[in-house]
């Protein structure tokens, strides 16, 4: 992968020695949304026809926040630090209505945002700062006869206070790096790192009062812990999964403004058992259609999960939509669901680059359809057949923006009163 410039490196590296500056006063609510260039040229780049001309119409509206549009990652990770403080604020700027922590612990027991319990090697700069790097999993390991870089970084390997000391950047490393600072040097062509000189990191509680003060909805995800559990003696899953749960009510956010998720179905059993108003909001990740010829029991299980009081699933968005004779429509499993009367959300939209290149070399996000997708504007009709076909009523992204506008032009999921 590509190098940064090196005058961005020297000034990641340069900040990278120094702990992040303290958090600011709380943000108030946003009320001039700006979606920015990108839905826009989307529209502009798309094939003529009624799909385009309904968007087209929307151009000049003043948009507004939606809940349909979720903040992956923040909502503006296609640019911005995942989790960073920076990527959650340009995710609302944008107009998303739920914004997302994905959730995990570190050594001392405490909540903190982060896609991955071991992913602070790719997603911040302690592979730089020599004390932290010793404290890794796996140490940074330079490429060496033949050999790759690595590194595994956790966040249960180090305590609140280290992790608050990292930065943010951009997700991605160098396999051929010798050194610590080239291995941080490995972000995507098609992504930036403009917005990437110092992240600042986030734990649960400040995510928490972050969306508080910006007016938004609540998506926490418990991630799937990579180390043996109980954690350290008695820290057992179901301890974490009541922590994170713990901290909406002690911060006095109601049930019905939090959408708590889940890859694991023991996560959601508990919810459901434990804190029931929690529970019946849950949703339930699923990735259980990936190998294959999986499928047709991921649309099995749909059953099972329904009678288990689930309400809501979010399978990745080519789940839900196959293509028959070019044209794109539901699945099987996007039936099954609306059949059993289960809310779908789906991910994640913005994650995959040039649809170009998605046509050209295939893209986990558009298995299955990568034929009926051969530039960007292609995407918004990806988008329609999920919504107004497929039945989905909630789309996380990458990008923000991308989904408000859509929203705001069908008149989903937009505040009352607003």
């Amino acid at each position: 992968m590509p190098a940064v410039s090196s005058l961005l490196l020297a000034g990641f590296v340069a900040v990278s020695q120094v702990s992040a500056a303290p958090y600011a006063p709380q943000p108030k609510p946003i009320r001039n949304i700006d979606l920015g260039p990108r839905p826009y040229y989307l529209v502009n780049n798309m094939t003529d026809g009624p799909l385009k001309s309904k968007l087209n119409s929307c151009s000049e509206m003043t948009m507004k926040p939606s809940t349909f549009s979720i903040g992956h990652r923040g909502g503006a990770c296609l640019q911005f630090p995942e989790h960073s403080k920076e990527s959650n604020m340009a995710g609302a700027r944008m107009g998303a209505g739920v914004l997302e922590c994905d959730v995990t612990f570190t050594k001392d027991r405490q909540l903190v945002c982060r896609h991955s319990q071991c992913d602070l090697h790719t997603t911040t700069n302690i592979v730089n700062i020599p004390a932290l790097n010793a404290k890794c999993t796996k140490p940074f390991t330079p490429a060496k006869d033949g050999k790759l870089a690595s590194a595994k970084c956790c966040t249960s390997d180090i305590t609140l206070a280290e992790f608050k000391s990292l930065c943010a950047k951009m997700d991605g490393s160098n396999a051929t790096a010798t050194n610590p600072k080239d291995y941080l040097a490995g972000t995507p062509d098609w992504r930036t790192d403009l917005y990437a000189t110092c992240g600042k990191v986030m734990d649960h509680k400040e995510h928490i009062a972050m969306v508080e003060a910006l007016g938004l909805e609540h998506t926490p995800e418990l991630k799937a812990p990579e180390v043996p559990m109980p954690f350290a003696g008695n820290y057992t899953h179901e301890v974490f999964a009541q922590q994170m749960i713990d901290n909406y009510k002690n911060a006095g956010i109601p049930a019905s403004r939090v959408l708590s998720q889940s890859f694991e179905l023991e996560s959601l059993q508990y919810w459901l058992k434990h804190e029931p108003e929690f529970g019946k909001n849950a949703i339930l990740l699923d990735q259980s259609g990936d190998e294959a010829g999986a499928m047709p029991q991921a649309v099995q299980n749909l059953t099972l999960y329904a009678k288990e009081g689930i309400k809501s699933m979010a399978p990745p968005m080519h789940y839900l939509v196959e293509v028959k004779n070019g044209t794109m429509v539901p699945s099987a499993y996007a039936k099954k669901a609306k059949e059993l009367g289960l809310r779908l959300i789906t991910w994640s939209l913005e994650r995959s680059g040039p649809l170009a290149l998605v046509h050209a070399q295939g893209d986990y996000y558009y298995t299955g359809v990568q034929d009926a997708v051969t530039k960007d504007g292609d995407m918004y009709n990806y988008v329609d057949v999920l919504v107004r076909e497929a039945g989905v009523s909630g789309m996380f992204s990458d990008w923000s923006g991308t989904v408000t506008y859509y929203a705001n032009c069908f008149g989903i999921g937009l505040k009352k009163g607003d």
